[in-house]
């Protein structure tokens, strides 16, 4: 190997500086497996339900974001919750793939109203989709709500609208839902479980 004098030392230097350097303790090894931050630590975790299908199963959702003033906190990762008695971590390919749910340009992220012979739809507030929704289930059930039968029975029946329900609730709001339906005398109700 043809070395001039000024590589020579080069070499040389660049030696006794690493056996000094590994005398007084530094190992590169040790340096180089230095674990790296967990790429969560940062983030702020919540539980919630996969919204797909009748199974029920517990996520954790990522977010991240400092929570500052008008800042809006972004999920960057949803994985199976271990800890959930109904899928104990696991997730079946829909819900591995959640992240590209919540991010999709498609969903739909607020209530929209298409108006009668209309064929946009418009963009509403909650409270006035909810309070819409109100009236017209109240118009309704005025409208055909069956007190007696034509031989004088009381039924106290509302069988011109129906409610589907989704079954990935808890046992409790799905009592509460089942309960709050059936007081106002609606029969057609059922479960996404069932569907």
């Amino acid at each position: 190997m043809d070395m001039d004098r000024r590589q020579f030392f080069r070499v040389t230097g660049a030696g006794v500086a690493a056996s000094a350097m590994a005398a007084l303790g530094f190992s590169p090894q040790a340096a180089l497996a230095e674990a790296r931050q967990f790429k969560l630590a940062q983030t702020t975790q919540t539980r919630n339900t996969c919204p797909y299908c009748s199974v029920g199963c517990g996520i954790l959702m990522y977010s991240l974001g400092d929570r500052a003033k008008n800042v809006t906190a972004e999920i960057i990762h949803i994985e199976g919750d271990p800890d959930h008695p109904v899928n104990r971590g696991t997730l079946c390919p829909k819900g591995a793939g959640l992240l590209d749910f919540v991010h999709s340009p498609n969903r739909l992220k607020y209530p929209e109203i298409r108006e009668p012979g209309a064929t946009e739809w418009k963009r509403v507030s909650w409270d006035e989709a909810l309070s819409r929704l109100a009236q017209l289930m109240k118009a309704d059930r005025d409208a055909n709500f069956v007190r007696t039968t034509d031989d004088g029975k009381v039924v106290n029946r509302w069988v011109s609208t129906g409610m589907l329900c989704a079954s990935a609730s808890s046992n409790e709001t799905g009592y509460i839902t089942h309960k709050t339906m059936r007081s106002l005398g609606m029969l057609v109700f059922d479960n996404q479980a069932r569907v």
